[in-house]
């Protein structure tokens, strides 16, 4: 009943972005990334394998963010992304429309844009009825 049909989140950091460290232009990674500092451009994860970032309160990111798993104790202006997991931490800020598989929100996060839940099974399932029942 309590089943998780999700990949698990990565336990290790292999990438870090310090305090004072600031980056212009998109950023890729795949595996766990923190970030401390401020990125001006997209963090994007290898799409299909596992990835985790986590952004501390002191983070900043200014374009899109796409992983399966966030966590968020920064700020990020643009469109989020978690196709598995998001936890919203107490001082986190997003500015942007936020598309999310499983969400926990603590109290003081702040989400200016759309909360939009997305289920790749009931997708599936819609998408597999609508065709069957046209033929």
């Amino acid at each position: 009943m309590f089943s998780k049909k999700h990949s698990k989140p990565q336990n290790r950091i292999d990438s870090l972005i310090g305090a004072g460290t600031s980056i212009a232009g998109n950023l890729n990674f795949s595996g766990g990334m923190r970030i401390d500092g401020e990125v001006n451009g997209n963090v994007i994860a290898a799409p299909g394998k596992p990835s985790t970032l986590v952004l501390s309160e002191h983070a900043r990111v200014n374009g899109e963010v796409s992983v399966t798993h966030l966590v968020v104790n920064g700020t990020i202006s643009g469109p989020v992304t978690a196709s598995e997991y998001l936890e919203l931490q107490g001082k986190a800020k997003v500015s942007g429309d936020v598309h999310y598989k499983t969400l926990e929100i603590q109290l003081g996060a702040i989400v200016e844009g759309r909360l939009i839940h997305s289920n790749a099974a009931v997708q599936d399932k819609v998408v597999a009825f609508k065709l069957s029942s046209g033929e």
